[in-house]
């Protein structure tokens, strides 16, 4: 019987959809196919993106690969960060605690309201004329 040498976790957020696979590794962040500091510019998203490694001090011991579509770079980087959280949990039941403490497993579920008729956008309505 073959052992399990990856570990799984699908994060969503706004319209972003991210496939995280954790391989035990040197923490090589890999986001389809790009390294993470050429996908990601901004430090803040590359601090939400490896924020679960660095709850857990588990941040040099996996290769992350991520495969991510849909919705724009913050969204993208939410994704990533719930995937890495789900698959640290399979991993290691007991990493659940520490990182639910930073809310790091809760799915974000804002997302962009519908337009809806007789308005310019979800709740922006035309400008008010008394005649």
């Amino acid at each position: 019987m073959n052992q399990v040498t990856y570990f799984y976790g699908t994060g969503r957020r706004k319209n972003a959809i991210a496939r995280v696979k954790l391989v035990p590794g040197n923490g090589t962040v890999l986001i389809n196919g790009k390294a993470l500091t050429d996908v990601v510019t901004r430090l803040t998203l590359q601090n939400v993106i490896t924020q679960p490694l660095r709850v857990t001090q588990t941040m040099g011991q996996f290769n992350v690969q991520a495969a991510v579509l849909g919705g724009g770079v913050a969204g993208q980087a939410g994704a990533i960060s719930l995937g890495i959280a789900r698959a640290l949990t399979k991993f290691d039941e007991t990493m659940k605690a520490p990182m639910r403490k930073f809310g790091l497993l809760t799915r974000d579920p804002r997302v962009k309201e519908r337009k809806k008729y007789g308005l310019k956008r979800a709740r922006k309505a035309p400008q008010y004329t008394k005649r």
